[in-house]
């Protein structure tokens, strides 16, 4: 039997969680199921994509994960089920969920959920609730064993599976630049899709200060120097820093403090960041 994993952007002020809880309950009482999270911003596709990546690859093989951000439930998007390459399996509304896993993790296979077959008993007349009538519902199945990953639906072309828009880093001689991807919620970091790798082909090292832009459209918010850090301890609390994510991608934060506050900078393929070895100021 394997785990199942949640995540939607319901919250916990009402009874929704629960009802997907009971309903994988209901299939079987010994599932094992865990939260990813339930606090995604209504209705952003784009970080539930994101926070899928962040945690489905450190699941072992077999792990099925319920995503349930849902904006179009009810309309003629379809509901999906899709194989990694590493072996878990997600759940969710084709709308673009499955964006990053596509793109950096990789997806093997993909079925369209036979809703005739794999849906709650006596839900038929419900419209709005997709993510406890189906998602759930199948995903429990799924992970106790009931029913086969062949057994959720009819398969399609991986191709097919929707993709959100994606702006490409760029790497040029003297500098780096990428998106603005999600942030760090909590402690309101920046976490940008320009890859490590690239970004140390500038020649920057550890401790070396880095040239930091941001730009919303065509409006410069933010132009600073900062140091390329391991950690935060590596600079005093209250100042700016540069490091590797958990991701293996660019970071800005400040230490104890919310850089995403602090500048009003906000996600998305119109926030864009560069980045370039700080040029040297000569004063005469």
């Amino acid at each position: 039997m394997n785990a199942l994993v949640l995540q939607s952007d319901f919250g916990y002020a009402d009874g929704a969680v629960s009802a997907m809880y009971g309903v994988a309950e209901t299939v079987c009482n010994e599932l094992r199921v865990f939260d990813l999270t339930h606090d995604i911003p209504q209705y952003d596709i784009w970080e539930a994509s994101y926070r899928l990546i962040q945690a489905v690859s450190y699941w072992p093989e077999g792990t099925v994960f319920v995503s349930v951000v849902d904006p179009g439930v009810g309309s003629t998007r379809r509901s999906i089920a899709v194989k990694t390459a590493s072996g878990q399996y997600i759940i969710t509304p084709d709308n673009g969920t499955l964006t990053h896993i596509k793109r950096m993790l990789g997806i093997s296979e993909a079925r369209i959920i036979d809703e005739a077959v794999n849906r709650l008993p006596n839900s038929g007349e419900s419209y709005t609730f997709h993510g406890r009538d189906i998602y759930a519902y199948t995903g429990a199945r799924l992970a106790s064993g009931i029913i086969s990953f062949e057994q959720v639906g009819p398969v399609v072309e991986v191709s097919s599976v929707i993709e959100l828009p994606v702006v490409e880093p760029e790497l040029t001689k003297d500098s780096v630049s990428g998106t603005i991807d999600v942030l760090d919620v909590r402690f309101g970091s920046l976490w940008t899709n320009i890859p490590r790798n690239d970004f140390l082909k500038l020649g920057i090292q550890h401790g070396e200060m880095a040239e930091v832009t941001i730009t919303y459209h065509t409006r410069i918010l933010y132009k600073y120097v900062m140091v390329y850090a391991k950690s935060f301890a590596d600079v005093n609390v209250g100042e700016p820093l540069l490091y590797a994510n958990s991701l293996d991608c660019m970071a800005i934060a400040i230490n104890q403090g919310s850089f995403s506050k602090a500048y009003s900078i906000g996600t998305g393929i119109s926030w864009r960041i560069s980045l370039r070895k700080a040029p040297r100021l000569v004063y005469e």
